[in-house]
């Protein structure tokens, strides 16, 4: 198979001949139709994580291999089916789970193959992902119908979607006239608004550097938006919520919006850390017993999530991010774009 592939950290991506394997056991081909570009594959192509204080985490040390076919949020069209496939049929047009583990512990027998400890095999970062003309489903579980919605848009929610769907499941129950607060406003920000509506959530505070972007927020349903431009944006945060608040979800995760979301956060309040932009939070340790404050990541999400996440766009709850589409030859362009903060919603990209 071909794809578009990470060669060198940084460098432009290559299209090259890249290898196939046999499929075993309950494995699927699958021809890849559409492929969403996120903004982690950017770390993926610079090939490391800030880590704050302690440095760089090179993708390298975390197990990745070049040459890479990155992208992960795929649908594609069923071609071949392993010696045990079942349930899916040549032809079957299919959201692709991507967040794989060792496929035998506990964790991926329970379905939450993203949690796994033993062995990460996440489609587009551990193996060759959606920018190739083929990926290697791990079993039909893996793959998800999405009749009755666009193929661009579907693709979106196998990680768009579901990450900031399992991060707001997090937070839940809440009252829904209880201020949310989402940190960033770009394709995930969007897609966490149409989903806490979808939910049934009133109250949404969206918080971003860019203007223009909350002013998109604002269009998709944001009840109040802040700008962080300065030093105070926690307290701006206060401010458009009535008080300090319980829930906070930071899509960014960088030094300067956790901070702010730590201390935006009432007495008993939760913050949600999904982002990877990087850097370090230095908090005081007084503060996490005195107002029992809980800090938790959240990592994508599980194939039950993808499922729960399409029925809520199929019954026609939620509202499709925008999203654009370029053929795959153009992919360095769409990378560049987003690595500048020039994407609005979602790219994603499609077979030529």
């Amino acid at each position: 198979m071909r794809g578009w592939a990470v060669v060198e950290a940084g460098a432009p991506l290559q299209n090259i001949e890249l290898p196939l394997p046999e499929l075993t056991g309950e494995e699927v081909l699958v021809e890849v139709t559409h492929c969403g570009v996120c903004h982690s594959d950017l770390h993926i192509w610079e090939g490391s994580y800030d880590m704050g204080s302690r440095g760089k985490l090179s993708l390298a040390d975390r197990g990745v291999t070049l040459p890479l076919a990155m992208g992960h949020e795929v649908v594609g069209k069923v071609v071949k089916l392993g010696p045990e496939a079942k349930g899916v049929s040549p032809g079957d047009m299919r959201v692709v789970f991507p967040w794989l583990g060792c496929g035998k512990c506990d964790r991926c027998q329970a379905g939450n193959d993203n949690l796994c400890a033993v062995a990460a095999r996440s489609i587009g970062v551990f193996q060759n992902g959606g920018y190739a003309s083929h990926v290697i489903a791990r079993s039909p579980r893996h793959l998800v119908a999405f009749d009755g919605i666009r193929p661009e848009v579907a693709a979106t929610y196998a990680c768009s979607g579901i990450t900031v769907y399992s991060a707001i499941r997090k937070v839940m129950p809440l009252p829904a006239d209880k201020p949310i607060v989402v940190v960033g406003a770009g394709g995930l920000g969007l897609n966490a608004i149409e989903i806490l509506k979808a939910l049934g959530h009133k109250r949404i505070c969206v918080v971003d550097v860019a203007a223009d972007k909350l002013e998109t927020a604002k269009q998709a349903g944001a009840t109040d938006t802040v700008l962080a431009e300065s030093e105070d944006t926690a307290a701006r945060i206060i401010g458009a919520c009535g008080g300090p608040v319980e829930a906070i979800i930071d899509l960014v995760n960088g030094t300067s919006t956790a901070r702010f979301s730590f201390d935006a956060l009432v007495k008993g309040g939760k913050l949600i850390q999904v982002g990877l932009f990087g850097g370090e939070l230095s908090i005081p340790l007084p503060i996490m017993p005195t107002k029992a404050i809980t800090i938790q990541g959240s990592y994508v999400g599980n194939p039950q999530e993808l499922r729960e996440v399409v029925e809520l766009a199929q019954k026609g709850k939620l509202s499709p991010l925008p999203v654009s589409t370029e053929p795959a030859s153009e992919v360095n362009n769409v990378l560049n774009r987003l690595k500048d903060g020039k994407v609005r919603g979602r790219v994603v990209l499609t077979a030529a």
